[in-house]
């Protein structure tokens, strides 16, 4: 049963106009002991606009954190990446909005994301973005996207 909370998991759903209107659900989240578990979202085939330009540009991100009370609703996490779509920004802006918009709607005990971004007028550009430390004893990968390397 869909919990009546949440509008867009289990309904028809479209991607909002814009990252500012999208809506990020989440669902309660009980951590238990121990080392906090650490939940990883990877979105291969990000897109969002050159603000100047108005050509796409494509990124893979990888967003993990460690949640306290609230979880990221998956469903509504794809609809706001995907509102990105039609948005003008700089990688950098992307890149950490996609960070801080988690962070305000989960309040997790911690969260890094990477942004591995595909070259621009031949340069690619990573961006790298954290809360803080990471919490003790948690368990983190890395996050397995290699450097570009080109055709080489």
């Amino acid at each position: 049963m869909t919990d009546p909370h949440l509008t867009q998991l289990g309904r028809d759903s479209r991607p909002a106009a814009s990252p500012d209107e999208a809506v990020l659900e989440t669902v309660p989240y009980t951590r238990g002991e121990g080392p906090p578990a650490i939940v990883r979202f990877t979105c291969p085939e990000f897109t969002s606009l050159c603000p100047v330009t108005g050509q796409p540009d494509f990124a893979h991100l990888v967003i993990d954190y460690a949640p306290d009370a609230r979880l990221v609703e998956s469903k509504s996490l794809k609809l706001f990446l995907t509102s990105f779509r039609n948005h003008g920004a700089f990688h950098e802006d992307c890149t950490v909005t996609v960070g801080r918009r988690i962070v305000e709607a989960t309040r997790p005990l911690w969260l890094r994301i990477g942004g591995y971004w595909y070259p621009r007028g031949g340069i690619p550009i990573d961006v790298f973005w954290q809360t803080g430390a990471p919490p003790e004893g948690a368990f983190l990968p890395d996050q397995g996207v290699p450097l570009y390397r080109g055709r080489g």
